[in-house]
């Protein structure tokens, strides 16, 4: 039983420092995130537009996936922050390939238009996915 407590004492403060590290990357991401999209998310969700809040919810996970990836197979905190990085920076590029392959993006989330919004969720996503694996190894 001591070891265990030991093993507990020694790594938890590891671990709440690289989980808290994530997270701030998922905060800092997903701010980086709403601010570069040409659309206002928060306002045009607390005026119920369901397409904006997909969007944005898919921004959440597809950021979240490739982070839990390398929070989960690297031990070195400075490696979780600059993978995290990437993953910002890899979503913001699939976001930028999607309005320039489907015009009139910005008009089509603002209008709530479900469709598209489920078009650049499923991007997003697989995105996320792909980055995901490809951090992890």
């Amino acid at each position: 039983m001591d070891v265990i407590l030991e093993t507990l004492r020694a790594g938890l403060p590891l671990l709440a420092l690289q989980f808290a590290v994530t997270l701030a990357l998922l905060g800092v991401g997903i701010a980086i995130y709403m601010a570069v999209t040409p659309f206002h998310e928060a306002r045009l969700i607390r005026s119920g537009n369901v397409a904006a809040g997909m969007v944005l919810g898919g921004a959440l996970v597809s950021l979240a996936m490739p982070l839990a990836a390398t929070l989960a197979t690297s031990h070195v905190t400075l490696d979780i922050l600059l993978w995290g990085i990437v993953a910002v920076v890899v979503q913001l590029l699939a976001f930028l390939l999607l309005s320039a392959l489907l015009s009139g993006l910005r008009h089509m989330i603002e209008e709530g238009n479900a469709a598209a919004a489920t078009v650049l969720v499923g991007l997003q996503l697989a995105v996320g996915l792909l980055n995901a694996g490809a951090m992890a190894g």
